[in-house]
């Protein structure tokens, strides 16, 4: 199969179209930031409250921060599922998910082992560097930029006054250069307000 061969569903078995269904899905968003965001915020959550036994001696690993780390570990599953489905709120959610990677150090059991903390501080870096992808170009108007076959440029009033780059231009004036009267100055010198 061409990777540049467009996918057709008569075609491929459901599995191929899932998969490259889920492909597309991820690659709009901040799938792995997200992913290890979540995955982070399970170990802090989850072990203040476990308990290992050996034979027939409990370890409790609870701390008195117990309901903090609870809290913790909740915020950061809640951002990295955010961060999948509301990717406009990424820089939010990636400072925030660093944040609370940093607090869980103290709060959760040294952030939960460092399991959580490097993980939610490696799904919040990620956050804040994702950017989305420029919109694909329609296959027409490529096929007019190969052949070198452009639209004129028109240019309205505002772009004529544009600089370079695009950067605006110094604005012409309201009035006409020959009127010295402004508004403080008609009238006598008076302003009513009514």
């Amino acid at each position: 199969m061409n990777p540049q061969s467009p996918v057709h569903a008569a075609d491929d078995h459901w599995l191929t179209v899932a998969r490259h269904t889920f492909r597309a899905w991820r690659g709009s968003r901040p799938f792995w930031a997200g992913l290890f965001t979540l995955l982070g915020g399970l170990p802090i959550a989850y072990f203040p409250y476990a308990d290992l036994r050996l034979g027939n001696v409990t370890l409790a690993m609870a701390t008195t921060g117990g309901a903090g780390a609870l809290i913790i570990g909740v915020l950061l599953v809640t951002l990295g599922l955010a961060l999948w489905f509301q990717q406009t709120i990424r820089v939010f959610a990636g400072v925030a998910a660093i944040l609370l990677a940093l607090v869980s150090i103290p709060v959760s059991n040294l952030g939960g082992f460092f399991i959580g903390f490097l993980s939610s501080l490696i799904g919040g870096a990620l956050a804040l560097s994702w950017a989305p992808a420029d919109p694909v170009e329609d296959e027409a108007e490529a096929a007019a930029d190969d052949q070198g076959h452009q639209e004129p440029v028109r240019l309205g009033k505002s772009d004529a006054m544009a600089g370079p780059q695009g950067i605006p231009g110094q604005r012409e004036t309201e009035t006409p250069a020959h009127a010295s009267e402004t508004t403080a100055h008609a009238d006598g010198g008076r302003n009513s307000a009514g």
